[in-house]
């Protein structure tokens, strides 16, 4: 029993030596957190902005009748392409034949009445010498002859006013293009300045899109160009392109022709009319488009992947960065547009900077990181390097 006890003594104080010495010894230090960071450069990158827009002919023409009258045919065939002068709709014409015959009557009445007219006027001229008439007789004759070559005159005009109502009997097609529906039958009614017209043409074979641009990304734009922050000019500047209703991308670019001299003062933007080729038809006017418009070129544009720019509590975009002693820094940045999965920085970062785009959660400033390649980013190659 005193054996037992003496080792159980022993292996009790060894015990208590090894926790004491435990005890004594300092923890060891967690090493400092992996993030995944990127170095960013600078390139030349194409800007471009989509817009919303709408599709509108280069040219509309309603069809409206000249003169009243029954409409006895109509000669097109709805949504059919119509040539300018083309016969669309013919009037009831008879009144009107019958008052061209009656201008025509008037006229030729008048015609033979200057003729006696200035003879009496001519023989009390050789009179008046020698006291044949008097004076005012001589007159008289030669007012009659006036007025009545005035009547022939007036007569002609009456006659050109019938032929034209009568041309206008043969309602005809203003413009080359696309006929609507006829909102008109046969055997109606048509009246000069009605409300509604007989039928509309619309030139497509080229069209406009007229879109939208706020004011203020306008301004922004021009700034950007007096800074040398863009360039402009180039072949590029001039391209549009067309996203349809249904997600794909129109064939044919257009061209960029103005944008308008007056700011929207309920929405506060500014039209911009682009053209395009429409050749098949595709593009119809009120067409709801998006439009892709090339801006320019940024030289030296700073593109960051998007997973390292966040937002802080006051919504403001900012970007946490390795600095030279592997430290936290937290910068407020701006951003641009979205360039493909990027987004251009126009402050706060610049080339050689490496932003954290992985384990950036729960970081703090100033806390010590180890920067490493990130496993779910791609860095692309910028085109042209500059600015390190």
């Amino acid at each position: 029993m005193r054996v037992s006890h003496g080792l159980h003594l022993t292996i009790s104080l060894s015990a208590l030596a090894i926790l004491a010495g435990c005890g004594s010894a300092p923890p060891k230090a967690p090493p400092p957190p992996e993030v995944g960071a990127v170095t960013l450069g600078s390139s030349s990158v194409t800007l471009s902005t989509e817009l919303p827009g709408r599709v509108a002919a280069v040219e509309t023409s309603e069809v409206r009748p000249q003169v009243s009258g029954i409409i006895r045919k109509r000669l097109f065939e709805e949504g059919s392409v119509v040539q300018a002068g083309q016969v669309l709709y013919e009037i009831e014409d008879a009144p009107y034949r019958a008052a061209l015959g009656t201008a025509q009557g008037n006229l030729a009445t008048a015609q033979a009445n200057i003729r006696s007219t200035q003879l009496q006027a001519e023989r009390y001229q050789r009179l008046l010498p020698i006291k044949g008439v008097s004076q005012q007789d001589a007159d008289n004759a030669q007012a009659s002859a006036q007025q009545a070559r005035a009547t022939v005159q007036a007569q002609r005009a009456a006659v050109d006013a019938a032929n034209v109502n009568l041309g206008f009997t043969r309602i005809r097609a203003p413009i080359t293009g696309r006929i609507g529906r006829s909102l008109i039958t046969v055997g109606a009614l048509a009246q000069t300045g009605q409300a509604d017209p007989l039928a509309t043409i619309q030139r497509i074979d080229h069209v406009y899109v007229d879109v939208t641009e706020a004011a203020a990304d306008l301004l922004n734009f021009k700034e950007a160009l007096r800074a040398g922050q863009l360039t402009h000019g180039g072949p590029d500047s001039a391209r549009v392109q067309l996203i349809l209703p249904n997600g794909k991308t129109y064939t044919i670019e257009g061209e960029l022709k103005f944008s308008d001299v007056t700011v929207d003062p309920s929405s506060g933007s500014v039209t911009i009319r682009a053209t395009f080729p429409n050749p098949d038809g595709l593009l119809l006017p009120g067409m709801y488009v998006r439009a892709r418009l090339v801006q320019g070129t940024s030289p030296q544009a700073i593109l960051a992947p998007q997973q390292g720019i966040t937002r802080n509590d006051h919504g403001d975009a900012v970007a946490l960065v390795v600095d030279a002693q592997n430290k936290v820094e937290q910068r407020p940045v701006v951003t641009g547009q979205a360039v493909g999965d990027k987004w251009v920085v126009t402050s706060g970062l610049k080339p050689g900077d490496k932003l954290i785009v992985e384990g950036q959660l729960m970081l703090k400033p100033g806390e010590q990181v180890q920067p490493r390649a990130p496993q779910q980013v791609t860095v692309a190659q910028p085109a042209s390097q500059g600015g390190n």
